[in-house]
């Protein structure tokens, strides 16, 4: 189950509206639908999936949009987490196939073929056009320190609880919940 909301800064506070994100299938719809909403104020969408991963989506005008993902590795398991994670917030060269000594695959299995895994009890990482991607947070980890939740509160966040948490800090958690 999902839940995505959009909370857009104006000069009488914070708005939120609920939104659908059916019809979204890029970054750059997102970014869109944001710019919807406003096109001039700071607008965050918030994307939850249950207690999985959470994301945050930051539009100041038409400046390029900040992400924080805090689940690589769930969110790369979800559509609208796919959507998320773009080679830029992952570290990686945008369109490049060249792969860093970390991401190689050096088990001796064939063209990254993956090693029969059977037995593997704790399941597949997630992934990203194939390439292993871990749980940790990823993206901008500064993208909410101006507006009251800092970096180091960004990355404490419970997933079940961060998007209210989130709001509470901004000054929007009634908003938000007239939302959700």
């Amino acid at each position: 189950m999902y839940f995505a909301a959009l909370l857009a800064r104006t000069e009488d506070g914070w708005e939120a509206s609920d939104t659908e994100l059916d019809d979204v299938e890029t970054l750059s719809d997102l970014t869109d639908l944001a710019r919807e909403v406003s096109d001039e104020d700071t607008v965050l969408l918030l994307i939850e999936q249950e207690d999985a991963w959470f994301g945050v989506v930051r539009v100041d005008g038409e400046e390029d949009p900040r992400i924080y993902v805090s689940d690589a590795a769930a969110a790369a398991r979800s559509s609208y987490g796919e959507i998320l994670l773009t080679d830029e917030v992952l570290g990686r060269e945008p369109g490049g196939d060249d792969a860093d000594l970390d991401a190689l695959d050096l088990d001796g299995t064939e063209d990254g073929e993956p090693a029969d895994s059977e037995d593997d009890e704790e399941g597949e990482e997630g992934s990203v056009s194939g390439e292993a991607v871990s749980h940790s947070p990823v993206g901008d980890r500064y993208i909410l320190a101006d507006l009251g939740v800092s970096e180091r509160e960004l990355l404490a966040l419970d997933e079940g609880e961060a998007l209210s948490t989130i709001a509470e800090s901004l000054g929007a958690a009634e908003v938000l919940e007239t939302v959700r």
